[in-house]
């Protein structure tokens, strides 16, 4: 052995890695089988919680309060929204109230199913919650609509209708409140019939002299459902129940009618199985691109597939310790598995590149050259004490987040940090045994395109040292600059696949104000203490209203009484029971029709332009039986059941608090007595600023406010916390494991400042490409830690080795050689390692699911901003201290 290459069984790395390979085939086997045990048992017991906030300690108080909340309304939380839409309101009521009666017949699979609107009691004192104003105006209405309902409560038939529509027309006395919009309102119904079979009138739109909307057209069941937390479909029972009993009924059948699902619980759900769904593809696409990295960068499968098969073993037993450790993934600790191809890849390309390296100086024709344990043993003496220190200090990067209240990011940190010293086991015991039994030809490292690459920044980087640092210095002072204008997106729904049934369903919903997904929830000892607490909301301007139970009582009842009296006076004459007329047959209608045109001819000429329409729309009909017959049932099919309604809405009386639904009672006021307040924002809470604005306005009068939009802010500003928290004890803490190994503040600073400069520029650049941090792409920070490390560490310790080796100290030999050929591997494996990392990665950014999609473009542009620091800049700067130590 030559003096310069010196005695690498002085090292116990290489001792342990030759004995290692004196033993490579029971090595490599144990390896496999322990990773296929692990593989299983994490496949069977691991399992995963997308909810974000259980990712958060339980202790926080926004956990608390919403735990107690949880606890006394157990009927509110885990709940579906079933949302019944139909051709009309009418259509769309009958619908959801025979799905909600079929629905709580099944005790089994349903805890509670809240039909608010459905409920008879609102069907009988419903004009009691209009106010005053609304009330008379509702009056005047119908007392001017009575022509109208005699006529069709005598014959409600084209007939009938057709003969109060003449006497009109050659009065000029409306049947209700505008004869010009009856007959636009006849007429577009008419017109849209042709191409929309399910088109109807709206009677209750028309009684209330309003246009029907599609919020009418829509109602709401409220389903608590009995998950099955043992699966990773918990509500998949309920849904496929729901949708059974929709089909037992006829609604799939029924014309224009639809029902559709959303709510967390389905969300979550179907957020799971996008991920599933699209991570297949991506992962194929990943595997690929690394392995058509790896090939180009070392040149031969005997470096490539041992690469692999290690980086496939350690994340297997990585696998199987989160199981032991943790037991249950979330939203941020399922990233471990990145984090761990990226750092491990890493390690086992510099082994294996400075194995190729050593390999290389050994002439072919010595033993040396020859002996593949001897090369192996010395590469581990060159390569392993870096390993190790990049191995300690990702390890400690990684643990410094268990302290944070972040359990997402604390169980990341637990599961990756252990996963750094399962990378560092596997590529000095699995990688040296592999490459042991495929062993590589003994010659010169070689150029390809990677090694010429890196070899060629890293001395362009060495020539324009000044250059570059002045760069990077403009850089750093931009970056700083743009720092206080990085975000983090705190709502979960922005991470979830808009296309999924379940948030297409919810975002179509937004616009509805019955359904406020951002509601705030106040719980107070007694229904006395809500109600004060809620007239002390009331006056918060960010706050729309604060409901209490109390204000499902009626206000100014006798008033609205006497008004509902009157009503009753002249209408209820219209209900009492009188002959019908036949129902018309087909000439009957025909005639009707005829006759009807004929008068809107002759319509006096302020009604010309609403007569001429439908006189045109009854003219596209053609006389023929059928449309007319479906006509005559899109125009009055609906007006028996709202006469139905209207009477019972006649029936109204005085409402105190005991003659509220139970259902709704026991949604705002406990068994214990504590009673519930629910606080509506004036703003939209999609935007951040007034999402944070309403929480601390809200806060700052009852401080134990809960709910979903507290709920985000208070997750949100609990990560960037642990995230400030963590990334400074992890810097403190690699910066004294640096100064306590390397015994040199320079050579400290010179791994550092790279670093910090990526991280910098990182968070400026996703500032100007306007890519927020979030739950999901969070986890770019520790991996650029990890990664800026690593790489610094080589570079620093490859730089500190070369000077040892010139100034005649090293007892390690090679790189002298190595240098004066041009063959330094450091950079290459660098560059290979990052380039391999943005091939594993980058393809996430294809994913169809928002999160994985912006972790994927945060990595890529993490890591080729880490590339640029690590390959660049810090060349730079170890030129100029060479410089300067030279001089």
């Amino acid at each position: 052995m030559s003096s310069g290459m010196g005695d690498s069984r002085s090292d116990w790395l290489a001792a342990w890695i030759g004995w290692v390979c004196g033993r490579a085939g029971i090595v490599v086997l144990a390896a496999l089988l322990s990773a296929a045990g692990l593989l299983w048992y994490a496949a069977s017991s691991l399992t995963i919680n997308t909810s974000t906030t259980d990712m958060l300690s339980a202790e926080l108080p926004f956990r608390q309060n919403n735990v107690a909340v949880d606890a006394a309304f157990p009927q509110r939380s885990g709940t579906l929204i079933v949302v019944v839409e139909g051709p009309d309101s009418l259509a769309s009521a009958e619908a959801a109230r025979a799905l909600a009666l079929a629905l709580k017949d099944q005790p089994g699979r349903f805890e509670d199913v809240f039909d608010l609107e459905g409920d008879p009691f609102f069907r009988r004192n419903g004009l009691l919650f209009l106010s005053p104003s609304e009330l008379e105006a509702q009056a005047d209405r119908l007392a001017a609509a009575q022509p109208l309902l005699a006529a069709l409560l005598a014959d409600p038939s084209l007939r009938g209708l057709q003969d109060l529509l003449s006497s009109a027309l050659e009065s000029g006395e409306s049947p209700v409140a505008s004869l010009e919009a009856l007959l636009n309102r006849l007429a577009a119904v008419a017109e849209a019939l042709p191409a929309d079979p399910h088109a109807r009138l709206s009677w209750e739109a028309l009684l209330q002299d309003r246009a029907e909307t599609a919020a009418d057209r829509r109602r709401f069941l409220i389903v608590k459902p009995r998950a099955d937390f043992a699966t990773l479909t918990p509500v998949a029972g309920a849904v496929d129940a729901i949708e059974a009993t929709v089909a037992d009924l006829g609604l799939t059948e029924t014309p224009g009618l639809r029902v559709r699902m959303t709510g967390e619980p389905l969300m979550l759900q179907d957020e799971l199985e996008s991920v599933r769904s699209g991570i297949g593809f991506v992962g194929l696409l990943s595997a690929v691109l690394v392995a058509c990295v790896l090939f180009i960068g070392l040149r031969t499968w005997r470096l490539v597939v041992p690469i692999l098969l290690t980086l496939a073993v350690g994340l297997c037993w990585t696998a199987g310790y989160a199981a032991l450790a943790v037991g249950q993934l979330n939203l941020i600790s399922v990233a471990f598995a990145v984090l761990f191809i990226g750092l491990s890849v890493d390690f086992g390309i510099h082994f294996a590149l400075r194995y190729r390296e050593v390999l290389g100086l050994a002439p072919e024709n010595t033993s040396e050259g020859g002996d593949v344990t001897a090369a192996l043993r010395r590469s581990g003496a060159l390569i392993g004490r870096p390993l190790l220190l990049c191995g300690l200090s990702s390890a400690i990067a990684f643990f410094a987040f268990l302290p944070t209240a972040y359990r997402g990011l604390s169980e990341l940190g637990l599961i990756a940090g252990g996963g750094m010293f399962i990378a560092l086991f596997a590529n000095l015991t699995v990688l040296p045994a592999l490459l042991r039994l495929w062993p590589i030809p003994a010659r010169p490292l070689g150029r390809g395109p990677v090694a010429a690459l890196g070899a060629w920044i890293h001395d362009q980087a060495g020539r324009r040292a000044p250059v570059l640092l002045s760069l990077g210095l403009v850089l750093a002072v931009a970056s700083v600059a743009a720092l206080p204008q990085a975000t983090f997106d705190d709502d979960p729904l922005n991470l979830r696949d808009p296309r999924s049934p379940s948030v297409a369903t919810l975002l179509d919903l937004l616009a509805d104000e019955r359904l406020e997904p951002y509601e705030a929830e106040v719980l107070a000892p007694d229904l006395a203490a809500a109600e004060a607490l809620a007239t002390r909301l009331d006056a918060v301007p960010e706050v729309a209203a604060a409901v209490s139970l109390a204000d499902f009582v009626p206000a100014a009842q006798d008033d609205k009484l006497a008004v509902i009296d009157e009503m009753a006076l002249f209408l209820t004459p219209l209900f009492l029971p009188a002959a019908e007329a036949p129902p018309a047959d087909a000439p009957a209608r025909r005639r009707a029709v005829a006759d009807l045109t004929a008068d809107l001819a002759a319509a006096p000429p302020a009604l010309a332009a609403p007569a001429t329409r439908l006189r045109a729309a009854l003219g596209g009909l053609n006389g023929d039986p059928d449309a007319l017959e479906r006509l005559e049932r899109a125009w009055l099919a609906g007006f028996a059941p709202q006469m139905d309604r209207l009477a019972d809405a006649l029936e109204a009386g005085p409402v105190a608090l005991e003659d509220l639904p139970a259902g709704l009672a026991a949604r705002y006021l406990a068994a214990d007595g504590r009673a519930l307040v629910d606080v509506r924002p004036r703003d939209d809470l999609r935007d951040p600023a007034a999402r944070a604005r309403f929480v601390d306005a809200v806060q700052a009068v009852v401080p134990t406010v809960s709910g979903p939009p507290v709920t985000i802010v208070a997750a949100g500003r609990a990560v960037i916390e642990a995230f400030a928290q963590a990334s400074l004890l992890a810097l403190a803490a690699i910066a004294l494991l640096l100064l306590a190994v390397l015994r040199s503040f320079v050579d400290a600073l010179m791994v550092l400042v790279p670093l910090l400069l990526a991280a910098a520029m990182m968070v400026a650049a996703g500032v100007v490409l306007d890519l927020p941090f979030n739950f999901a792409n969070v986890i770019v920070l520790p991996l650029l830690l990890g990664l800026g490390v690593d790489s610094g560490i080589h570079s620093v310790m490859r730089a500190r080795e070369e000077r040892r080796i010139r100034a005649g100290t090293a007892g390690a030999g090679g790189a002298p050689a190595a240098q004066a050929a041009g063959l330094n591997s450091t950079p290459r494996a660098i560059l290979l390692s990052a380039l391999t990392t943005l091939a594993s990665f980058g393809a996430l950014g294809l994913s169809d699911h928002p999160g994985t999609a912006s972790m994927g473009m945060l990595l890529t542009l993490a890591i080729a901003i880490t590339l640029f620091c690590v390959l660049l800049m810090l060349p730079a700067l170890l030129a100029v201290a060479e410089g300067r130590r030279k001089g």
